[in-house]
Parts: C-alpha cells; structure tokens; sequence
C-alpha cells in the first residue's frame, strides 16, 4: 500500500491540505495527517476551520515508520511560513527529496517552503501568482501557465482553485491511472 504524510499547520489553507487528503484515501492511499508549526493536534486554517490532525509532527516522527511514498505541503498563510519555521518539517521534505520520494506542495508552500529543502533545484514548478519572488534563485524554472507542474519526483500547484487537478496527479502518481479514473468518476469531478 502507498503512503503519503500531507501536513497541515495554523493558516494552511484548507481546499488545499483536505482536497489531497480526501482524493489519496478515495485511492487506496494510507494518508497520515500531520500537524506541523504547532504542538496541537487542531489546528485553525486560514478561513477559520479547525481541523484534527491524525499525529503532530513529533508523535509522527517518534513512531519510527519508514519514509512514506509522497509528503504534501498545502499552502495558505500564514501556513506555509508556519511549516517553514518548522526546522523538523523541513528537514522531513529534505529527506524525502534525497530519497527521490515524491515531493508535492501547493499555492505559497513551492516559494515558501521548499526553497531550503534542495526539491526545487533543477526542475520546474509553479505556485501561488506573485509568492515566485521568494524562491529567487529559481525563477528561471518558475512557470505560471499551468495548474500544476510534475517534473520528476516534484508536483506543485497554483493555489486553491487547482487543488482538485494537483491532487488527481499525486492520485495518478502514487495509484495508477485506472485508481485516478475511477476517483476522478467516484467523485463527479468536472
């Protein structure tokens, strides 16, 4: 079975933390949703929704489990600073990007986060219209024209009115384009 960690963090906006969490379950996926920036297991996201991890990042990472198939960064802020300043989270994503795990995040999270992690080096990727100019040194790979962009083991996206299109290829990554088909069916997506 695919496993995938999706974290979750005070102002992570929520389309894009529970959309990959829902889609990835639908598929068969062992989802583990993980509370980082924060010692709580509830979080409140950027509309006001308070939202019940799975594990806090501590109690996910004293439980000694191999390194999951695919690691999901939503966006939102102050979220994705909040994941940022987290110095476990970032170095969790670091390993997976050495490990050639899939890594995916969304909106400001691309900008935001994964400059530090070394997982947008060499590849391109996009995220949330003006957060590019956080991530500098890599915006001659930045693309703006797509929903998202999957190149090798990095898949980001623009924000949340991509959520469902950026969780349908972590879907078609992890379970298959069969699994994705009947998701995509199961769940009456345009």
């Amino acid at each position: 079975m695919k496993t995938a960690v999706v974290f979750i963090a005070d102002g992570s906006e929520e389309i894009e933390a529970l959309t990959p969490v829902d889609y990835l379950r639908r598929a068969g996926v062992d989802v583990a949703l993980v509370a980082a920036g924060t010692s709580a297991r509830t979080v409140v996201c950027s509309h006001k929704v308070s939202v019940n991890a799975d594990f806090t990042l501590e109690a996910y990472l004293s439980s000694n489990r191999e390194l999951p198939d695919a690691v999901v960064v939503p966006g939102g802020m102050p979220g994705a600073e909040n994941i940022a300043s987290d110095t476990r989270a970032v170095s969790f994503i670091s390993e997976m990007q050495r490990n050639g795990r899939l890594v995916c995040s969304i909106c400001a999270s691309p900008a935001v986060v994964l400059p530090a992690t070394g997982a947008l080096d060499g590849k391109a990727w996009t995220c949330y219209p003006g957060m590019e100019a956080r991530a500098e040194k890599y915006l001659g790979s930045h693309r703006n024209d797509a929903p998202f962009v999957h190149d090798g083991n990095l898949i980001t996206g623009r924000g949340p009115g991509a959520a469902e299109e950026f969780s349908m290829e972590i879907v078609r990554t992890l379970a298959g384009e069969e699994i994705a088909r009947k998701v995509k069916e199961g769940s009456l997506q345009r």
